[in-house]
């Protein structure tokens, strides 16, 4: 039950600015590992694209925004060296939009920093409370744990 100390607006604003530390610290430690650019949404955009790449029809799809919003921060991603278009070997008349190694390279520090992080939070609140929590967010969030249509929620 809420109380005046603990309201139940109070929860989803801790679990966000859990979220917000965790995703400022990991930006930090990529722009000094040489990935300034890469800001929270293109995270998303990188594992939606995948390792065999998609369509920018589909890549809307699957964060759950338009194909001219997939489209323009596609093109952003290939300006800045995360993505490439190519040819879609299966079929002549569709583009395909593909991880560069730049971005291979970026998703792959991500989640060696994502790991030294969660060893912070351990450091810091003991490992018995960490998977704790891990373990509360599983049982209280759905299976789907990671959905990539967030930036679409978000703006939705």
């Amino acid at each position: 039950m809420a109380t005046p100390d603990r309201p139940g607006f109070a929860l989803p604003l801790l679990l966000l600015a859990g979220f917000r530390t965790l995703i400022d610290d990991l930006h930090a430690e990529l722009a000094r590992q040489g990935h300034p650019d890469l800001r929270p949404a293109h995270g998303f955009v990188l594992q939606a694209v995948g390792p065999t790449g998609t369509t920018a029809s589909d890549l809307g799809q699957r964060l759950g925004v338009s194909k001219q919003a997939a489209g323009k921060t596609v093109d952003r991603l290939v300006a800045l060296g995360y993505l490439e278009r190519a040819d879609d070997p299966a079929d002549a008349r569709r583009k395909l939009v593909r991880l560069t190694a730049h971005g291979r390279d970026g998703l792959r520090r991500s989640a060696v920093v994502f790991d030294q992080l969660r060893d912070r939070w351990v450091a810091e609140l003991g490992a018995d409370r960490v998977a704790a929590l891990e373990d509360d967010l599983h049982r209280m969030a759905p299976a789907e744990v990671f959905r990539l249509d967030v930036p679409g929620w978000f703006g939705g």
